[in-house]
């Protein structure tokens, strides 16, 4: 489902944030991204959803050669990964509502079809009451959630999450993790960047460990 070989990425100041990068995620595996500060985990999730490419290696995504996919056709290739964001990255003027419509209404589907899938998404994360309000009438945790909801409302079959729990207390973080291992429980591939290692550990999930752009560990716990 992804596999890196090989894998590079080096920006105009010569400083290379990923090197010599491989590794592979099965499809329907759940991991965890981890690494200090600056390790390059934003980096490789970012070559992931095309947001950047990698400047020299492969990266295949369900035997997609990302490298070799036209620029037209990214905006159609990211509606197959969901992203989670540690700031959410939701519209405060707009309601719960719209933001998790929005994937649905850039990708022309319906009113309907918007409305049900967007309920069924928020009830998902426990915000169905809340789909009228504007994200700063939430608490953290539920503009996670929001952000969460709006991730996973096109069913994407990979959901990335960069630092999901970074800004919350350890109840809310076990509570948005799980939430993650229940999308992964019906088959979605999920690979969460995260600082967050004496949750993890309590996890049985695998470990790709990052040192200075390298890999330094990929092993199962």
């Amino acid at each position: 489902m992804i596999q890196f070989t090989d894998v590079y990425k080096r920006y105009a100041n010569r400083f290379e944030a990923l090197s010599g990068l491989s590794f592979h995620l099965k499809q329907g595996e759940m991991a965890f991204l981890t690494g200090h500060s600056g390790a390059g985990k934003s980096t490789l999730l970012k070559l992931i959803a095309l947001i950047e490419r990698s400047s020299s290696g492969q990266v295949l995504i369900n035997n997609q050669n990302l490298s070799r996919l036209p620029q037209r056709k990214i905006p159609y290739y990211r509606r197959k990964i969901g992203l989670v964001f540690q700031d959410h990255n939701l519209l405060h003027d707009r309601t719960v509502f719209d933001n998790v419509a929005l994937p649905l209404v850039i990708a022309g589907e319906n009113h309907r079809e918007i409305g049900r899938r967007v309920r069924a998404s928020l009830d998902k994360v426990g915000l169905l009451g809340k789909e009228r309000n504007l994200p700063i009438a939430l608490s953290g945790g539920e503009q996670q959630r929001v952000g969460i909801a709006r991730a996973v409302v096109n069913r994407p079959p990979i959901l990335l999450a960069d630092e999901p729990t970074g800004n919350l207390d350890p109840e809310l973080s076990r509570d948005i993790m799980s939430l993650f291992e229940q999308f992964n429980q019906v088959g979605t591939t999920v690979f969460i960047a995260t600082h967050d290692i004496d949750l993890i550990q309590s996890l049985p999930y695998r470990q790709v460990i990052l040192h200075r752009g390298r890999l330094a560990s990929s092993e199962a716990l």
